[in-house]
């Protein structure tokens, strides 16, 4: 420092911050810093959607012998119950590979690209106001939409990408009719734009990056809720078809009608809510949301003196919002138990590969409790990646600078966590009973119906456990993992058999081998091996919880 006469520090020049940055000020390299941050994660997401593109294309080339075989297994698809869980059918009544791929597998493409872009879009807004992050890079010379024209870029660029990967896997690879495959790729591209707009006005409304996921996503499950009830009505889809966005880009037809026009739908509509996005995100300070969050209580119950209360008070808004949409969609699914016992007589054959028993209808019901129990370990999945936002975003580490043991924080929420799953479980089999009772005019079947659901609660407990190991001593990928285990269990349980995958594939299912009850007799030895890994599963995650740095990455 040079010296001075009057013992005061040299007078220094600072220049005034400038107020007339353009609002779209270094898009670009904000845009290359998320290429840059998201590499690994991106490239994952695209080729995963194209890997799977190329598998279900070319799979059911594979177990179809013809056209006879084809034909009737088509059957399956354009039943009542097959539009309701995958579609509208089209073409199934004259059935080529082609139109079976179309009818019975690019929804779950087009949920991907939903999923896709409704994590990316938040990761990088709302997470990063959240964390500071973006405090810091508008300190810069950074236009105030620079950084939401930056996430939709990449996530629009993701989707442009994975529809590519699509089409080059149904067209070129696969063989298939090149109008069509195309109507596939742009299909999966508008679903991906439409709720990638969802996520940029909901990251301006809720101000937590859980917040804003739960908002996009609790519109993706209606949007299949409401495909499924409408679907379900006809084929080709109903007057309620057209009330969700997975089911516009599926009325498109592909292979069958090839028209373009429902694209329009998805394409304006997300035209509209960035253009919202963009407009609410100027009404909002940098960290705030327009929702702003719930007072609590002016003075906190005992019980949040107590671990297991505080556990309890984290984690009962998410176990809240799975119940509501898990009952809601029992009751539906039950509901529809009369619509088995009219069509026993016409269902194919095939049926039997998904819904066990001579007696169709409890065989119905017996898959709906297996297909719900998957959703039941997703909650347990969530549960227990917010315990990992609560230890990353500093909140374990206030509550472990308390007289309590690291072994108590992570017990009491895994208590809590698993007596929500456990009560889910219940809810579920009560609300199947209900609905079928509904249905058929009397409740005979609630008893059935809870055990088949409590039945699948060593599966649950089995995911929750290599999810918890994870945790505690690899806990960047542990979310990862179980969101891949999730997926794979729908689909080996839902398409294994009738994608002839090997048995070896088939056994890495964990809810693969609980019998179906009511229509097996339950057997015990899957039922201790299972919860022995899912112990096991909790124990070794206790012990790398104890052993490893808290806020490790």
């Amino acid at each position: 420092m040079p010296e001075t006469t009057s013992g005061t520090l040299p007078h220094t020049s600072v220049s005034p911050a400038p107020t007339d940055v353009a609002p779209l000020a270094r898009t670009g390299s904000l845009l290359r810093f998320m290429l840059r941050r998201d590499r690994i994660r991106l490239s994952i997401w695209v080729l995963g959607i194209g890997l799977m593109a190329l598998y279900f294309s070319n799979a059911i080339q594979v177990i179809a012998d013809g056209v006879e075989e084809l034909a009737q297994m088509a059957v399956l698809f354009s039943d009542p119950v097959g539009r309701m869980m995958t579609g509208p059918a089209f073409g199934m009544d004259e059935p080529s590979f082609e139109r079976f791929y179309a009818a019975g597998y690019v929804l779950f493409l087009y949920i991907l690209f939903a999923l896709m872009s409704v994590f990316l879009l938040v990761r990088h807004t709302r997470t990063e106001e959240q964390t500071g992050r973006a405090e810091l890079v508008r300190a810069n010379v950074v236009g105030r939409h620079a950084t939401l024209t930056a996430a939709l870029l990449l996530t629009g660029g993701a989707n442009a990408a994975a529809a590519v990967l699509v089409w080059v896997a149904s067209g070129p690879v696969a063989g298939y009719d090149a109008a069509g495959t195309a109507l596939v790729a742009a299909g999966g591209f508008s679903v991906g734009l439409f709720f990638m707009g969802a996520a940029a006005v909901a990251a301006q409304l809720s101000q937590s990056s859980r917040g804003a996921s739960a908002m996009a996503g609790g519109l993706l499950g209606l949007a299949y809720l409401i495909r499924m009830g409408g679907d379900m009505v006809e084929q080709g889809g109903s007057a309620l078809s057209w009330f969700s966005p997975l089911a516009w880009s599926q009325q498109t037809a592909p292979y069958v009608e090839d028209r373009w026009w429902p694209l329009l739908l998805p394409l304006v509509a997300a035209a509209g809510m960035v253009a919202l996005g963009f407009w609410l995100s100027t009404r909002r300070d940098v960290g705030a949301s327009l929702v702003p969050p719930r007072l609590g209580r002016a003075t906190a119950r005992p019980s949040l003196g107590t671990p297991v209360g505080m556990a309890l008070r984290v984690l009962r808004g998410m176990l809240r919002g799975w119940a509501i949409a898990l009952v809601l969609a029992a009751l539906m699914f039950g509901s529809y138990a009369e619509s088995m016992v009219d069509a026993a007589d016409g269902l194919p054959e095939e049926v039997a590969m998904i819904m066990t028993g001579d007696d169709l209808m409890l065989g119905y019901l017996a898959y709906m409790s297996l297909f719900l129990a998957i959703f039941v370990a997703a909650a347990g999945v969530s549960g227990l990646q917010v315990l990992r936002s609560e230890e990353v975003h500093g909140r374990a580490e206030f509550a472990l600078s308390l007289p309590m043991s690291r072994t108590t924080w992570l017990g009491a929420h895994l208590a809590v966590l698993l007596g929500g799953l456990m009560a889910l479980t219940l809810l579920v089999g009560l609300g199947t009973a209900v609905g079928a009772g509904a249905s058929l005019g009397d409740l005979e079947h609630t008893g059935s119906l809870l055990l088949a659901g409590l039945h699948q609660f060593p599966a649950v407990l089995a995911v929750v456990g290599i999810v918890v190991a994870l945790f505690g001593w690899v806990p960047r990928i542990a979310g990862t993992v179980g969101w891949v285990i999730i997926a794979f269990s729908g689909i080996a349980t839902n398409f294994g058999p009738m994608l002839d995958l090997p048995d070896a594939v088939l056994n890495l299912n964990v809810f693969g081998h609980l019998a179906q009850h009511p229509v097996e007799d339950i057997t015990l030895a899957p039922v201790l091996w299972l919860s022995t890994l899912g112990v096991a599963g909790l124990v070794l995650g206790l012990l790398g919880w104890r052993r490893r740095e808290v806020n490790r990455v």
